[in-house]
């Protein structure tokens, strides 16, 4: 039978090889995001290059530009968590939740491109509203 004394020594090992493992994987998960980041960052370019072709600019042409650049900043704001969580070995929320507000603005643009029911819009407003209190609330908490 073990006593209190030699089941430390073992949890301590323990505790220490899962923090080792998270690391990795959350060093792998940056490496991921870094290259969709360029991946995405070239897709935004290409559209750039794409939407002037012809001489003239047409108002798709701008969305499909504007949808790239968010889905860039997006990876960027996660890249942010996986960054800050190096920096503090605490998950930050503020990405999470600005990443969020990011998505549901491309979606907002969405609809000007697509027929959209009542109910989508009214979803889409809720969720905004409800990620815009919940950065509001997380930015005092630092705060204080």
């Amino acid at each position: 039978m073990t006593g209190p004394d030699e089941e430390i020594p073992q949890m301590q090992w323990a505790i220490g090889a899962i923090m080792r493992a998270n690391y990795v994987i959350y060093f792998c998960i940056a490496i991921v995001l870094v290259l969709l980041a360029v991946a995405s960052f070239y897709d935004v370019a290409l559209e750039f290059l794409q939407a002037f072709d012809g001489g003239f600019v047409t108002t798709n042409g701008i969305l499909q530009v504007l949808h790239a650049l968010l889905v860039t900043i997006i990876i960027i704001e996660i890249l942010e968590t996986v960054t800050a969580y190096f920096r503090t070995n605490q998950l930050q929320v503020r990405p999470i939740l600005i990443a969020g507000l990011t998505a549901m603005v491309r979606k907002v643009l969405v609809y000007g491109l697509e027929p959209t029911d009542l109910i989508d819009v009214v979803g889409t407003v809720a969720v905004i509203a409800v990620l815009t209190a919940a950065i509001a609330v997380v930015g005092r908490e630092r705060e204080a």
